[in-house]
């Protein structure tokens, strides 16, 4: 359909697949705009509630992941629409509800509003072909969907600043050096190699996965007594689940666990 501007499909054989959803905007770049967004944040809240689903990727194109929010929609913008409409806040930021683990898997030009939307997921595997930048002070403003705060926090001021503030772009290497990107990998097997990561989450428990994303963005977010205290309160609780009996009575019978997801 003309109006699909992301395509969804699942991957997996085991108990729990992998959703993924692919951005579906090829002659834009896959520049995100509100209705794709509104389409995304609905696909992911509908995969985090499937029992059946255990983890979600994100993709986009060999050539661009996404290379920004849309311009030509947003030049039209003055502050008070962008104000009353609650822009980026209302529909973007959905994917951080989202529980179960989502890994970006990024070819191509990540830019902007899509190095943000990659930013925003749990794991970020990147192609060797793929490049990272907030360029937005090359059009008279700045980042808008956490780029400021975030980026400084998986690279570190120095580079944060001389990303932004020069708009420069930064390639797959560079970004790996910098602590952006999880992994590399050849571009051709960026999918086959992302789907492997997922279907190792989907056979772990469930409740520890989700645990252990919330206790690391919380440690990401905040400081890190409550960090810790957090941390401390999680693992506690796990010793309530079956899982952790089942753990833990595999490894000492030396047999693979069994998970039940609860």
């Amino acid at each position: 359909m003309s109006d699909a501007l992301i395509l969804t499909e699942t991957h997996g054989d085991g108990e729990r697949r992998t959703a993924l959803i692919r951005l579906n905007r090829p002659k834009q770049l896959n520049a995100l705009n509100d209705a794709l967004m509104d389409q995304l944040g609905a696909a992911l809240l509908a995969f985090d509630r499937d029992d059946a689903i255990g983890c979600i990727v994100i993709t986009g194109s060999d050539k661009a992941f996404a290379a920004g929010a849309d311009i030509s929609a947003m030049a039209k913008f003055d502050y008070m629409q962008v104000h009353r409409d609650d822009f980026i806040t209302r529909n973007w930021e959905t994917l951080l509800q989202v529980r179960k683990p989502v890994i970006a898997a990024v070819a191509g030009f990540a830019l902007g509003g899509g190095c943000e939307l990659a930013m925003m997921c749990d794991l970020l595997i990147a192609a060797d072909n793929a490049r990272f930048g907030q360029p937005e002070i090359k059009i008279g403003i700045i980042p808008g969907a956490g780029g400021t705060q975030r980026l400084p926090r998986a690279v570190g001021k120095a580079k944060a600043m001389d990303l932004v503030l020069t708009g420069r772009l930064m390639d797959v290497q560079e970004a790996e050096r910098a602590g952006l990107v999880s992994r590399i990998v050849a571009a051709d097997k960026l999918l086959d190699e992302t789907l492997a990561v997922a279907a190792v989450i989907c056979a772990l428990s469930g409740p520890s996965v989700a645990l252990a994303k919330a206790c690391i963005n919380k440690a990401f977010e905040g400081g890190l007594r409550d960090g810790i205290d957090y941390e401390r309160r999680v693992f506690h609780s796990l010793f309530a689940t079956e899982d952790q009996k089942e753990g833990m009575d595999a490894f000492l019978g030396k047999r693979a666990p069994a998970f039940k997801q609860r």
